[in-house]
């Protein structure tokens, strides 16, 4: 299992700050630079995440992730553009007293959080849907944001053995720890060979 991230230093290219976490198949390292976490070349070196290493449990903290004024305004351009998104007087006027960026803008964030931190590097099969999205605080202009990842269950596919489910509860919070988004949903993820799973 992977246990809540740490600092470290050092990158693969001299110019970006490292995230570490610890996994018992591997360490795993996690570049934050342009707004994203990004895998370093030490990625190659890496087993693919495998149903049996998701037990129920803390998974792991991913970020920082930044988040621009240019950026929310981006995104509600093109896929929100509703007044509270857009316009810094509209936004006062409205219950969330400020400029925040839409919620499917920060779910898309912890998406890239989730695909960058350990789903990219995993033996994952697509998802049969999003079981739960709870909005609990608005997304600031300049928010930091970390995504803590927890394992709620893990059951192996009755229709399809060699297949797992693992369902994950991903919370998205601030610099200064407030939660502002909890996402529940299921990940299908391939077994490892039946040999593996005996060793």
């Amino acid at each position: 299992m992977l246990s809540p991230a740490s600092s470290a230093t050092g990158s693969d290219n001299g110019d970006a700050p490292l995230r570490s976490t610890s996994h018992a198949s591997g360490r795993v390292e996690i570049a934050a630079k342009y707004g994203h976490n990004r895998a370093s070349s030490h990625q190659s070196t890496i087993m693919t995440l495998s149903f049996e290493d998701f037990p129920p449990g803390h998974f792991g903290s991913f970020g920082p992730h930044h988040v621009s004024r240019e950026e929310i305004l981006a995104f509600a351009a093109e896929f929100d553009p509703q007044p509270m998104h857009l316009d810094e007087e509209a936004a006062n006027r409205s219950m969330l007293k400020g400029l925040s960026g839409s919620g499917w803008h920060l779910c898309s964030i912890m998406m890239r959080m989730m695909v960058d931190g350990f789903v990219g590097r995993s033996a994952s099969l697509g998802s049969p849907g999003v079981n739960e999205v709870r909005w609990l605080a608005p997304l600031r202009p300049g928010d930091d944001l970390t995504l803590d990842v927890d394992v709620t269950e893990a059951r192996v596919s009755r229709s399809r053995p060699e297949t797992g489910i693992v369902m994950f509860k991903c919370v998205a919070r601030n610099a200064a720890g407030q939660a502002l988004c909890e996402m529940v949903s299921p990940i299908m993820m391939a077994r490892r060979a039946p040999t593996e799973r005996a060793g």
